[in-house]
């Protein structure tokens, strides 16, 4: 990699990695607003749709009018906003404590804004700067954010323990030196030129590409895959198999995470044939949803749930590099709209998980069901909800052939 881009390819890692704080500090700290401010689960759910909602937004702002923003600059103030989003998420709720829920969303608004654009242009930024081997870039980059989730989790909870929950705003704030290194790094870092559509008339161009929209369409499946299991691994072992909550979430989260993390490192060391790497992928992700869905063992359900997480972890960044290959002048407009198609299905995956699994729970088919079984509603009801996650990866098999046959670098 070219020397003078060695500081800026360190501020996109630090960069990725504030978003894993971004994503993840509000599901941990779920249970201390519960208990602190009598916040009800309604409204600490509406925070983390309050995060996809804006930076959907973001991805599809970026999407159809990239060409009307200085990237460069913009690049550089994404931590900044992560600081600032941190700032007021943290300390708002001491200055307001009788509304502490307005000071949430409010910060919560502003890093999710950060997190839109890391998403949509930290990834270019990688692709732009000149390399042996891009694809092993883009995938090292993405394993930071996971290793980044195993970090927050790990990180968050010996703090509480050790700090107490009522000291939250000090988890926030320590948490808040990382985007503060991007900042810095960031500072004095020269950002490679990146492609953008002169005007909107040319986005409509390439959005008739029906290549472009077979890339958006996997990346939906990728996301949903990924983030369904990422989402639902604790409360699925917890309900379904009767694990403890503190070992559920411990192996649920972040041993799902560290999977994660290691597909994308391994393949960031010794990576190749990234259409075979998807295929692979999404059938090995399907296999264990099945796994996971239909095993009454606890071993072998804890197992499924973390190889799930190894192999979706190609699926978003592999989507990615197999999109750049093939669109390699569609520049900012390309990550965007990707960005758009993975957040749609992070976010559909799970809540279709969710619908299903309450439905399930409150049918009296089901209740007969579980009695025959052996088993509770809740139990046979989270596992129906799984079942249909694994739907998502199921689904996406004749798509990610179809790539695999005429995506291929060796084919025309």
């Amino acid at each position: 990699m070219d020397n003078k881009y060695k500081r800026v390819k360190y501020a996109c890692y630090t960069t990725n990695l504030s978003m894993s704080v971004v994503a993840n500090l509000s599901p941990v700290l779920f249970i201390t607003f519960r208990n602190l401010y009598g916040i009800s689960y309604s409204l600490l759910g509406l925070l983390v749709l309050v995060n996809f909602v804006v930076q959907l937004t973001v991805d599809l702002i970026f999407s159809f009018f990239s060409h009307k923003f200085n990237i460069s600059k913009t690049v550089k103030i994404t931590p900044l906003l992560t600081v600032i989003g941190l700032s007021v998420y943290a300390l708002l709720p001491w200055v307001f404590p009788d509304n502490a829920y307005f000071g949430l969303i409010v910060g919560t608004v502003i890093f999710s804004a950060s997190g839109g654009l890391a998403e949509v242009l930290i990834s270019p930024v990688i692709a732009e700067i000149p390399s042996k081997d891009p694809d092993r870039e883009m995938s090292k980059l993405h394993s930071v954010y996971a290793w980044g989730v195993v970090f927050v989790i790990l990180f968050s909870t010996l703090f509480l323990l050790a700090f107490g929950s009522e000291n939250w705003q000090y988890l926030a704030l320590v948490l808040m030196l990382i985007p503060i290194t991007s900042c810095i790094l960031f500072s004095k870092s020269q950002i490679p030129p990146m492609k953008t559509p002169e005007k909107v008339a040319d986005v409509g161009k390439q959005l008739k590409n029906k290549s472009l929209w077979v890339c958006v369409i996997a990346i939906f499946f990728g996301g949903a895959a990924e983030c369904t299991m990422a989402q639902w691994s604790s409360g699925y072992l917890e309900q379904a198999l009767n694990i403890p909550k503190v070992w559920g979430d411990i192996f649920g989260v972040a041993l799902f995470g560290m999977m994660l993390g290691l597909g994308r490192t391994l393949y960031s060391k010794y990576g190749k044939n990234i259409t075979r790497v998807l295929l692979v992928g999404i059938i090995g992700a399907a296999v264990c949803y099945i796994v996971s869905a239909v095993s009454n063992i606890a071993v072998i359900g804890l197992l499924a749930c973390a190889l799930t997480g190894f192999c979706v972890s190609m699926l978003w960044p592999g989507c990615l590099i197999v999109a750049s290959d093939r669109f390699p002048n569609a520049g900012v407009f390309l990550f965007a709209l990707m960005a758009a198609g993975g957040d749609l299905g992070a976010s559909v995956g799970p809540q279709l998980v969710g619908i299903v699994a309450d439905m399930s729970i409150k049918s009296q088919t089901v209740v007969g069901l579980a009695e025959q079984f052996n088993l509770t509603a809740e139990q046979l009801g989270m596992k129906i909800g799984m079942s249909v996650g694994a739907l998502f990866p199921l689904v996406a098999i004749p798509l990610f052939v179809y790539i695999y046959n005429r995506f291929s670098k060796n084919k025309n």
